[in-house]
C-alpha cells in the first residue's frame, strides 16, 4: 500500500481538520476470470470545507471510487483493500465506512454524508412530488420531525436552490433539467452533512445552468461548511471550483496538487494533456493537441506505467516499472521523470 504524506497536510489520524482519510483503497469487479481492478492503491486525505475534485477520462475509476467512499457499490464490485477512516465531528475515534455494518452506515448516510447522483431524473421518483421526497429523509433522520414542519423544511431547503417554494407540490417531471439537478443537491443538504460527494452533476445541463450550479454550491460551501468530492471529466471545470484536484488514469490517482498548480505546473504527462485539451477563455487562435490513442484495457495493464503508450516523454524504465504515487514538495505525482533518482541516471530521458 502507498502512502503519500501531503506537505502541510493534516495527519490521516488525530488533527480535527481531518474528515476523511482514504487509505490504500483497491476496488475490484468480479468475473469468470481474474478480478477487474478498477480502482488500485487509492490514499488521500480530505479536510473539512474543502473541495476535492477528481478528474480522468471515462473509464479512470472516477465513479468506482466514489460509490466505494459512500458505499454504494453493487455486485460484482467489491471493496477488496484498504479503508475509509470518517472522522466525526464531535471527536473520537475514527469511523472506517468499509468495515460499517449496514445498520450503521444508514445512521450515517444523509446527515453525515451524502451523494448527488449524475441522473437528476433518475435520483428523483418520478412518482411521488419533490418536497415529500425531501419530507421521507427528513422525517427518517429526525422522528421529532412533524409531517408540517418537514413540508417547511423541503421548501426553505429548495429557495436555497433558488427553486420557488409552490415547486414543493410539483413532480420532478415539471421541473426543468436544471432546477432537477439543484433540486438533488438541495436534497443532499437537508440534513446537513459533513461531506457531499457530486458525481458528475452538471453533466445534462447547458453551460449557462452550469455556471449557475457551481455558483449555488461555492456559496452554499461557504454558508454550511460541508466537504465536497466532485467527480468530473472536465479538469477546466475543476480549476475554477475545486480546491485540490486528484487526477486518475487506469484506476489510479497520478497526480494530487492544488488546483492552481495544476493550471499552472502540471507535472505528469496526462494531466498537462488533459490541460492543454481546453481553449483558454483569453489567448490568441490556436490549433489544440488532444492526448492520441486510448486509456489501456483494465483487464490486461501494461507491466509498467499505464501511460507509457500514450505518453510523449516515455522512456525504457516507463514501460517495465510502475511508477509509485510520491511526494514533490506540496503535491504527489506518479512518474518516473519526478523521481530524484533518475536526475543523475544514463537513461533519463534527454
Amino acid at each position: 500500500m502507498t502512502m503519500v504524506q501531503e506537505a502541510g497536510a493534516p495527519t490521516a489520524a488525530g488533527d480535527a481538520d481531518v474528515l476523511l482519510a482514504v487509505e490504500g483503497l483497491t476496488v475490484e469487479y468480479a468475473g469468470a476470470g481474474d478480478p477487474v481492478r478498477a480502482c488500485t492503491d487509492v490514499s488521500f486525505t480530505l479536510r473539512r470545507g474543502e473541495i476535492l475534485g477528481v478528474v480522468g477520462e471515462s473509464g479512470s475509476g472516477k465513479s468506482t471510487l466514489i460509490t466505494a467512499l459512500t458505499r454504494l457499490q453493487r455486485p460484482p464490485a467489491v471493496t477488496a483493500a484498504g479503508r475509509v477512516l470518517y472522522h466525526p465531528r464531535e471527536g473520537g475515534a475514527p469511523i472506517d465506512l468499509v468495515a460499517l455494518s449496514g445498520r450503521r452506515l444508514r445512521a450515517l448516510r444523509w446527515t453525515r454524508l451524502s451523494i448527488v447522483l449524475q441522473s437528476a431524473m433518475d435520483a428523483l421518483n418520478p412518482v411521488a412530488r419533490v418536497g415529500a421526497q425531501f419530507v421521507d429523509v427528513l422525517r427518517t433522520h429526525d422522528r421529532s420531525m412533524s409531517r408540517a414542519q418537514a413540508w417547511d423544511e423541503a421548501r426553505r431547503l429548495l429557495g436555497l436552490v433558488g427553486i420557488s417554494a409552490d415547486r414543493a407540490r410539483g413532480f420532478p417531471h415539471e421541473l426543468s433539467g436544471g432546477m432537477r439537478q439543484r433540486a438533488t443537491i438541495a436534497l443532499a443538504l437537508a440534513c446537513r452533512p459533513e461531506l457531499v460527494v457530486m458525481d458528475e452533476p452538471t453533466t445534462a445541463v447547458d453551460v449557462v445552468m452550469q455556471r449557475q450550479i457551481l455558483a449555488q454550491v461555492l456559496r452554499l460551501r461557504r454558508e454550511l461548511g460541508f466537504a465536497v468530492v466532485f467527480v468530473t471529466h472536465d479538469l477546466s471545470l475543476l480549476l475554477e471550483l475545486a480546491d485540490r484536484i486528484a487526477v486518475m488514469y487506469a484506476g489510479r490517482i497520478v497526480e494530487l496538487a492544488a488546483s492552481h498548480e495544476i493550471y499552472r505546473s502540471p507535472l505528469h504527462p496526462y494531466t498537462r494533456g488533459l490541460r492543454d485539451s481546453f481553449p483558454p477563455l483569453h489567448a490568441p487562435v490556436e490549433r489544440l493537441e488532444g492526448i492520441p490513442g486510448t486509456p489501456p484495457d483494465l483487464k490486461a495493464l501494461p507491466p509498467g506505467c499505464p501511460f507509457a503508450a500514450r505518453c510523449p516523454h516515455a522512456f525504457d524504465r516507463c514501460r517495465h516499472e510502475l511508477p509509485p504515487l510520491s511526494a514533490h514538495g506540496h503535491r504527489a505525482v506518479a512518474c518516473h521523470l519526478h523521481d530524484p533518482d533518475l536526475r543523475d541516471s544514463e537513461e533519463a530521458p534527454s
